[in-house]
């Protein structure tokens, strides 16, 4: 497989995973919001724990820009959940 194929595999799949992900959220009633946020919480946690061992193995521009975009939006994630989280129990 070339380069250029990767890259639309993964923009296929990031574009699946965005309308999976609205699909979803939509269908959550607010009663499991907290709990559901806390997971949430969790598994970002993950991902930018991901996000940063990657960023440190890549020798690609590109690719560096991408971990980057993800450390920072996997961060806005945690932060965020926890400030709606903390606002919901307050």
């Amino acid at each position: 497989m070339s380069q250029t194929d990767l890259v639309l595999i993964g923009f296929f799949i990031f574009v699946l995973a965005v309308f999976l992900g609205i699909e979803l959220i939509s269908k959550v009633p607010s009663l499991l919001h907290t709990p559901l946020m806390s997971g949430t919480n969790f598994i970002h946690g993950i991902v930018v724990i991901g996000a940063i061992t990657i960023a440190a193995s890549v020798h690609d521009t590109l690719a560096a820009v991408i971990a980057v975009a993800a450390i920072f939006l996997g961060t806005l994630n945690v932060v965020g959940g926890w400030v709606v989280t903390d606002r919901m129990l307050g």
